[in-house]
């Protein structure tokens, strides 16, 4: 892996991408940035991050914000403990370091929301400390080059490949960590043909050697996820749409539609909205979390009287005020196109 640093960093300064969050080395701006980038593509992130910045630009703005506020800025980008982390954590940087974010990973790591990827990513990238940050790309990058047919999923390996990595950071860790991050990427893509021919380390790859890079590193057969059933109710009354806050389980304090964890029929759906005017079968809609699968079905109900268990807004209302999780916006769009 020695070999791999020239040629890396080269190639990364002639060929690295221009990304909002590279236009310096601010831990505010490495540290959003990275928590966002997690589980999302880069292109989508974009605007979420100039957003996230031109409200929020500093760390003491993020430890005042409202969590509603904040949740409406996250929106769309999932994950939404993240965005809650992230206040957690700028609380405890006020509080403990005066508003200045801690320079060592040792420090970085304890703080909400960072794990050993995005401490070793902001502690070489901001302050320049000979951390390694393994992520998916670089295990990916790491097997090909060496040619190992390793589980890239397996916790022992990962500190296996980030003890061998560590020996080798340059004086440039952030450049070095960015790199091979960018290789993986654009380059050393998972998922179909590697672009070996324009690749800076095809003289040393030893997967492009032996011919294996599109073998290695080992697929992972995914468990099935795991189906669950629920019913959503549109509630309409005067122009208005309940909503409420999830109380627990996935999503929770995330404001959706009224449901339940079961699907049910219209007949049923009268006996429990006995004060409706009509109910009609709305859309169905499919999401896919990391390790369950929700499958939902609609149905749009006018009432004569509101309920007292629900929140009352306007559709314009939901827009600029109510964060509504991805997994919802589909009825939120339904009754959009119906209004």
């Amino acid at each position: 892996m020695k070999n791999v640093v020239e040629p890396l960093l080269e190639w990364y300064l002639k060929n690295k991408r221009e990304l909002p969050w590279r236009k310096d080395n601010n831990p505010y701006h490495v540290w959003i940035s990275e928590i966002m980038l997690q589980q999302t593509r880069i292109e989508a992130v974009k605007k979420y991050y100039l957003r996230f910045m031109e409200r929020i630009p500093n760390i003491l703005e993020l430890s005042r914000i409202d969590e509603d506020e904040l949740l409406k800025l996250w929106e769309g980008l999932g994950y939404y403990s993240r965005a809650r982390n992230l206040k957690k954590a700028a609380i405890k940087i006020v509080e403990d370091y005066n508003g200045i974010f801690p320079e060592n990973f040792d420090e970085i790591i304890k703080l909400p929301g960072i794990g050993e990827y995005t401490a070793g990513a902001i502690s070489s990238i901001s302050f320049c400390k000979k951390e390694v940050a393994i992520d998916g790309n670089v295990m990916r990058v790491y097997a090909r080059v060496c040619n190992k047919d390793i589980d890239v999923s397996d916790i022992k390996i990962k500190k296996q490949v980030a003890s061998e990595i560590k020996k080798i950071l340059p004086d440039r860790p952030g450049d070095f960590n960015q790199a091979i991050m960018e290789l993986g990427e654009v380059i050393c893509i998972p998922n179909s043909t590697p672009k070996c021919e324009i690749c800076p380390l095809n003289k040393i790859c030893l997967a492009y050697k032996e011919k294996t890079q599109e073998l290695i590193p080992r697929k992972i057969v995914k468990k099935e996820k795991k189906e669950e059933y629920l019913t959503v109710y549109l509630l309409i009354y005067n122009d208005k749409v309940a909503l409420k806050k999830r109380e627990n389980g996935l999503l929770k304090n995330m404001w959706e539609f009224p449901n339940i964890e079961k699907q049910l029929n219209i007949n049923q759906l009268k006996d429990i909205f006995q004060n409706s005017q009509s109910i009609e079968e709305a859309i169905l809609n499919t999401h896919i979390f990391t390790h369950k699968k929700w499958i939902m079905k609609s149905y749009l109900i006018i009432l004569k009287q509101p309920l007292l268990d629900y929140d009352w807004v306007t559709l314009q209302d939901i827009e600029d005020k109510y964060a509504i999780p991805t997994a919802f916006r589909p009825f939120l769009e339904y009754l959009k196109k119906r209004h």
